[in-house]
């Protein structure tokens, strides 16, 4: 399997650059007509732009040029089935609402899925940032990794804050949390830890993966917010789980801490020990 994993990392690397490369050609710092980038709104309520399509339609040509028996799963155009039991998941700009406002805290996120042995495994992850050109990515036992621009490529590792009261939050939005019937288990996260703030689902996993921030918390979350990110954060040290504190990429929500500071933080959030989390979970 290991050689499954670092070809296809190298792969998902290349293909993740140039996908966050075509969204540079709608992007520009400061907000722009809705008409430039063709904003739509799509059934959930959440928008949906020319460049997230093209960028996965270029992700899947890419992917079925190479590895033509594999399965794709991409937020815009649903499940293509693959043979080999390896399936592709795709998020072409994930952070859709920064990325049409002309904040440069999107990315493009690709993961790999291995289903082989009768379970599903995130196996590779990659998070290219193209309008901060930065890029971290690993595969299942090759540790995580990242780049700046041209620099030096460097071992992402989560940081090692003892307590939550010395640590950093990072989360999308508070909304989301209101609208899931969570507020208060987030609120209870939030007022124990040292500074939070609101970014979008791959850039709040970066700044984990490389101790940037300590904790990372969505109470939503899809397939593809998160495929590329276990990886990257298991290989960076942080322990990932949903707030029932299972390893569950699929189970919609999500918790990313440093390793001392993971329980406390499910604590606060009902997974251990607590109230649960609501009707909205």
């Amino acid at each position: 399997m290991s050689d499954d994993i670092s070809v296809r990392l190298d792969y998902a690397r290349a293909f993740a650059l140039r996908a966050g490369e075509s969204t540079l050609r709608y992007f520009e710092r400061g907000a722009k007509p809705r008409d430039e980038v063709g904003v739509e709104a799509k059934p959930d309520g959440t928008p949906v732009t020319r460049a997230d399509r093209d960028a996965e339609e270029l992700l899947r040509r890419l992917v079925k040029d190479r590895f033509p028996a594999d399965g794709i799963i991409g937020e815009e155009f649903g499940v293509e089935p693959g043979t080999s039991g390896l399936d592709w998941v795709f998020d072409p700009i994930d952070g859709t609402k920064s990325f049409v406002a002309g904040v440069p805290l999107f990315g493009t996120m690709v993961g790999v899925l291995d289903r082989r042995n009768g379970n599903e495994e995130p196996i590779v992850g990659v998070i290219s940032l193209p309008a901060l050109d930065e890029i971290i990515w690993a595969g299942k036992g090759l540790g995580a990794w990242s780049r700046v621009g041209e620099g030096t490529e460097r071992r992402a590792r989560a940081g090692t804050a003892g307590a939550l009261r010395e640590s950093i939050l990072v989360y999308t939005a508070p909304d989301v949390f209101l609208s899931t019937g969570t507020w208060d288990a987030f609120e209870r996260l939030a007022r124990s830890t040292r500074l939070s703030r609101g970014w979008s689902d791959c850039y709040g996993c970066v700044l984990v993966a490389t101790g940037r921030a300590d904790v990372w918390v969505e109470p939503l979350v899809s397939l593809w917010d998160v495929a590329a990110a276990v990886p990257i954060l298991e290989e960076s040290g942080a322990i990932y789980t949903d707030w029932s504190g299972r390893r569950d990429w699929r189970s919609g929500s999500c918790l990313a801490a440093a390793p001392g500071l993971h329980r406390e933080a499910l604590a606060l959030l009902g997974g251990v020990g607590g109230a649960g989390l609501g009707s909205g979970a």
